[in-house]
């Protein structure tokens, strides 16, 4: 059934989110993901103690929750908490009764809370909770020496995207609330810490003359997920008014020449979106173990060092932090299940700097390789699958599990689909715009996003009317339209591709060096990904690839990775180690996880994947060893004692 919508929806927000409910079946009232009710409650501000151990791989916390009531007679709160030890409560200096329940499946266990007095509408408490963090925290990943670049120190990085703040800190662990955040860490006087925040100074930790203390301040409110840290022998370069590249020793001078364009994309999104309001821009290279491209903690984003290519092809992953500083960050999804909000948004803008910075054939060419992205999630889950819908259900579900580049680019799909019906890139940005500064400093539903378009675009309301929203958001599969993209820089990757699948064995000859040599990086990647989506070549063609265009000498991390599973697929089985290498040396799940994928799926060399897979799991990030074990149906329990 089809919704009717209405341009400009002037209902009670109460009305307005029971529909949404009745429409969707989501419940937009509470978090699926989430034992904390936003209704009765909201976080205003953290204020944080960290004490870093890294011989127990522990966390040793205080954490002041400034807490405001939102109905009378307020007595009892639950926090979000994962595999922590809570040593006691406080209720403004007070004791409070505080007891664990039971533990769910992944969203951890309800702290309940009772206050020692009641709370009127519109009071507030600070909440103190002292507590130690488990050495299974599923936000951290504590690294041994050998595990990092300089071999000398530990390391310590959390991402706490989605749902695992809740390990490192108690808290309302839900995108609806938004706080504001002070930290001071203490750690080995050789670490430095560095946070999602301002840096406010440093001292000496006065209990431990070996020990520093950093201290961090967070003024714009921000949801629990955006938290993040970060403790190694860490070093910096200053590369802008505004930023500073942070990373081991090994890797700064690299990541300042690859980051050095950092200034003038954030130029380019200020005029798109607004002005940049956290004041800093830092970038951090993490270690290899790193799950995601990167992570757009504020002030600090996280990067991982497969970027590092050498020949900045692989900004993009910057200006996709950069566009979140807007989408995601200042206005956010309210719940895991509007994600596509914070994602499609997102890649829009990154397109939108990329057309700014490029050319337009440039960001047609980016939303071509989008689509295949997409094309490949809906193939990994199933046409039918209820997560490759743009809205899903998350009742139940994990977040981890739902990830994909469905929000990312089925988002982008639609966003692009009314940019061409509402009159164009122009007329559409101004509508993103106009979005990021009604909703800024809040977070949103879909509906609320919709009804949105529908006032601003009141001219338009016919053009909206014909839009299929319920196929756009709430049906599972591929979009209902497929947007015209100009073809110009896909053309050459399109004919080589069809030459390699159409050629005999002996027309194998009239290739040569100079087919990928006038092509650029993001073609080439193009070129491999087009072959990716057809039957596997005969092996004889793959051999004679590697002979002519030596694609195994290409460092560049997204190339090297299409190129092994093209590979791997040809069943070459000389490409089985290299692949089971690139899956292990670094942790980049959009690497890691089709790569043990495409080993295990070559019949020969499944106990191989297996065996690797179980020699390297201890050294991978919890997130990424999780999901592999599934890809792989290697039973945990029995894993874990072989």
């Amino acid at each position: 059934m089809r919704a009717q919508r209405v341009p400009v929806d002037y209902r009670p927000r109460s009305a307005r989110l029971s529909s949404l409910s009745a429409v969707t079946g989501l419940n937009v009232m509470s978090d699926p993901c989430s034992f904390s009710s936003f209704t009765r409650c909201v976080t205003k501000h953290l204020n944080l103690h960290l004490h870093l151990d890294f011989d127990r791989h522990v966390i040793r916390g205080r954490v002041a929750l400034t807490v405001e009531a939102l109905e009378d007679r307020f007595s009892t709160l639950t926090l979000d908490s994962s595999d922590l030890s809570v040593v006691s409560v406080t209720a403004n200096g007070q004791p409070a009764r505080f007891s664990l329940g039971p533990k769910h499946s992944f969203k951890g266990t309800p702290l309940e809370i009772t206050l020692p007095f009641d709370l009127s509408r519109g009071q507030h408490v600070i909440v103190e909770v002292t507590y130690e963090t488990s050495p299974s925290a599923t936000a951290l990943q504590w690294l041994t020496p050998e595990q990092t670049a300089g071999k000398k120190h530990p390391y310590l990085f959390s991402q706490c995207q989605a749902h695992h703040c809740r390990s490192m800190i108690p808290c309302q662990d839900t995108p609806s609330i938004k706080h504001t955040y002070y930290a001071q860490v203490s750690v080995p006087k050789d670490l430095v810490a560095v946070m999602s925040a301002v840096r406010d100074g440093q001292e000496v930790d006065p209990q431990d003359s070996g020990r520093i203390i950093y201290r961090f301040r967070q003024t714009v409110p921000m949801p629990s997920y955006l938290i993040a840290i970060v403790a190694g022998a860490l070093e910096s370069r200053e590369i802008g008014p505004r930023t500073r590249v942070w990373s081991e020793k090994e890797f700064v001078d690299k990541a300042a020449f690859e980051f050095s364009e950092t200034e003038a994309m954030l130029k380019t999104a200020e005029e798109l979106a607004g002005p940049y309001v956290w004041g800093q821009y830092d970038v951090l290279v993490l270690p290899p173990s790193f799950p995601y491209g990167g992570m757009e903690n504020p002030c600090l984003t996280f990067a991982t060092p497969t970027v590092l290519a050498g020949d900045k092809s692989l900004s993009g992953v910057i200006a996709h932090e950069i566009s979140h500083s807007w989408t995601g960050n200042l206005v956010t999804n309210k719940t895991w299940e509007h994600f596509w909000l914070n994602e499609g948004h997102t890649v829009y803008l990154e397109r939108m700097i990329g057309r700014c910075l490029e050319s337009e054939q440039f960001r047609q060419f980016k939303a071509i390789g989008g689509w295949k992205d997409l094309q490949d999630s809906v193939n990994t889950f199933g046409a039918n699958n209820p997560l490759t819908n743009l809205v899903p259900s998350l009742q139940d579900v994990s977040p981890d599990d739902a990830f994909s580049s469905v929000p990312y680019e089925k988002g982008f799909a639609l966003l692009y689909y009314l940019e061409e019906q509402l009159g164009g890139p122009e007329v559409f940005m101004g509508f993103v715009k106009s979005y990021i500064q009604r909703f800024a400093y809040s977070s949103v539903t879909t509906e609320e996003w919709k009804n949105y378009l529908f006032a601003y675009f009141k001219d338009k309301v016919d053009i909206l009317n014909k839009v299929d929203w319920n196929a756009w958001m709430f049906t599972p599969g591929m979009p209902p339209v497929k947007p015209q993209y100009d073809t110009t820089m896909a053309d050459a990757c399109n004919a080589l591709s069809q030459k390699w699948l159409q050629a005999k064995d002996q027309d194998l000859n009239s290739f040569k060096r100079s087919d990928v040599k006038t092509l650029s990086s993001h073609q080439v990647i193009e070129f491999l990904s087009l072959l990716l989506q057809e039957d596997p070549l005969p092996l004889t063609h793959v051999k004679k690839m590697q002979e002519i265009y030596d694609l195994n000498a290409y460092m560049n991390a997204e190339i090297r990775f299409r190129w092994l599973r093209l590979c791997v697929r040809s069943r070459w089985e000389e490409a089985v180690p290299l692949a089971l290498k690139m899956a292990t040396d670094q942790g980049r799940m959009k690497f890691t996880r089709p790569l043990f994928r495409e080993v295990f799926n070559f019949e020969k060399f499944r106990d191989e994947a297996l065996r690797v897979f179980l020699a390297h799991r201890a050294g991978m990030h919890p997130v990424t060893s999780g999901l592999v074990s599934k890809d792989l149906k290697v039973d945990v329990s029995n894993a874990a004692s072989q």
